[in-house]
């Protein structure tokens, strides 16, 4: 048991604040700027806020691409954490309750991808993307027959989603939540005369709720966030994600930068996470103290 002293609770609550500070603070500071006119330039810290929010928001709303890329990021952040959980849970599942040969292996392989994340393996993962029938054609090609076929999921809500929804981080905690469930469930299940799917489905997935709402906030800001994996399959200006959005209202030449749109822009960009974050903080919250236990 941590005896609690002055000392102590003093040096929590400055490591507290000095956390706080270091995360609202670019928030604030991007608040700030995305509330000043045109002609404000110069801008520091002790800037105070300006009159000029909601006419920011509503210009950085109106213009360009916007709606399109937040539809676009909304669509596979959803996507991603929809798989994600989906085939974390049966992967987790099928590892807990059956008994196979080689059912370790496959959870240590499992878990071993997480040593090779997006940016080490997006270069064959690209190539798979340009052309999905590759492999087929390649193991064709060995009989000397040229089909020539070519199927790309590239400019795709497929292309955007499919390569991101496997998670090793997801299998192994549901694998652990799932490995203290009493045996007796499975037993009287059995007893019962209910099929392993509907013991998935009717007291597995039930108790999971809290679990899974945890991760649905963290896939999901994974999902929403993701920049470099769009920006190298998205070429056209109608699948474009909004994090790529915000990166292309920087200019690349010498104009001057509009940063009261930039800063609103991106403050319109976090409003998604956020609400969801809001939404199901309770459910997070406990998913994460029923991990623990």
């Amino acid at each position: 048991m941590i005896e609690h002293t002055p000392r102590f609770d003093a040096v929590c609550w400055l490591i507290l604040a000095i956390g706080l500070v270091a995360i609202f603070l670019p928030v604030y500071y991007a608040f700030v700027i995305a509330s000043q006119p045109d002609s404000a330039q110069s801008l520091d810290l002790m800037t105070p806020p300006g009159g000029y929010l909601w006419e920011n928001l509503r210009a950085a709303w109106t213009k360009d691409d916007l709606q399109r890329q937040l539809l676009n990021s909304t669509v596979m952040a959803l996507g991603i954490t929809a798989g994600k959980l989906a085939i974390s849970l049966l992967s987790a599942f099928a590892i807990t309750y059956f008994r196979f040969r080689f059912r370790m292996v496959a959870f240590w392989a499992i878990f071993i991808t997480l040593m090779l994340p997006v940016e080490v393996r997006i270069v064959p993962t690209f190539e798979v993307v340009a052309n999905v029938a590759r492999p087929l054609t390649s193991i064709i090609s060995l009989a000397g027959i040229d089909i020539g076929l070519n199927f790309s999921m590239l400019d795709t809500y497929s292309g955007l989603i499919l390569p991101l929804i496997a998670s090793a981080t997801a299998t192994f905690l549901f694998r652990q939540f799932f490995l203290v469930v009493p045996d007796g469930l499975c037993e009287a299940a059995k007893v019962d005369g209910a099929s392993p799917m509907r013991f998935f489905f009717d007291i597995l997935l039930p108790m999971s709720i809290t679990s899974i709402a945890a991760l649905f906030v963290i896939l999901f800001i994974y999902g929403w966030n993701q920049y470099l994996w769009p920006l190298l399959v998205t070429t056209q200006a109608d699948m474009t994600t909004v994090v790529i959005g915000v990166a292309r209202t920087l200019p690349t030449d010498n104009a001057d930068t509009r940063w009261n749109l930039t800063m609103a822009t991106t403050l319109l960009a976090m409003a998604p996470p956020v609400l969801v974050v809001v939404l199901l903080q309770r459910w997070f919250v406990r998913g994460l103290v029923d991990q623990e236990k």
